[in-house]
């Protein structure tokens, strides 16, 4: 019987994965849930056709070995041919935002869309010709301003 992976047997080292179906972006949702970034570290290069965001995200997969911590990292999508927001203030600079999951949502042929779910009922819909996201860390963990983690009651 094989056993799925669990945090706790996570290494230390940096996080870089990539989700080419579903099942890969729900672990990219899990490790980017709770993550913040200002509204301003959002870009889509249309002629590349790349939406990427720079993001400080919650070690969840560290789960208090050294303390809450953050690390910043890289969300891209690739293969993006459109991008629409809904609850977002785009002329506002000093935005800051949360993301609470990232949910596909398969179109025809392989075609769909990845919709960044934001806390404060705001969202980020980002529409492609194919299911392509990767998370790296770009820099090392630091201890989360906070000093905790984030809370979800229930």
């Amino acid at each position: 019987m094989v056993e799925d992976a669990r945090f706790e047997d996570a290494g230390e080292g940096p996080v870089a994965l990539r989700a080419l179906d579903a099942d890969d972006l729900k672990v990219i949702s899990a490790l980017t849930q709770d993550a913040v970034f200002p509204i301003t570290e959002i870009q889509w290069d249309r002629t590349r056709r790349r939406f990427a965001l720079l993001l400080n995200r919650f070690r969840w997969e560290d789960r208090g070995r050294h303390g809450p911590e953050r690390v910043q990292a890289l969300l891209v999508i690739e293969d993006a041919m459109a991008v629409a927001s809904q609850g977002v203030d785009q002329a506002d600079k000093d935005l800051v935002l949360s993301i609470l999951a990232l949910d596909w949502t398969p179109g025809e042929d392989g075609t769909g869309r990845i919709t960044l779910v934001l806390a404060g009922d705001g969202a980020v819909a980002v529409e492609v010709e194919a299911l392509e996201v990767t998370l790296k860390d770009v820099t090392r963990p630091y201890v989360a301003p906070s000093g905790k983690a984030p809370d979800h009651p229930e």
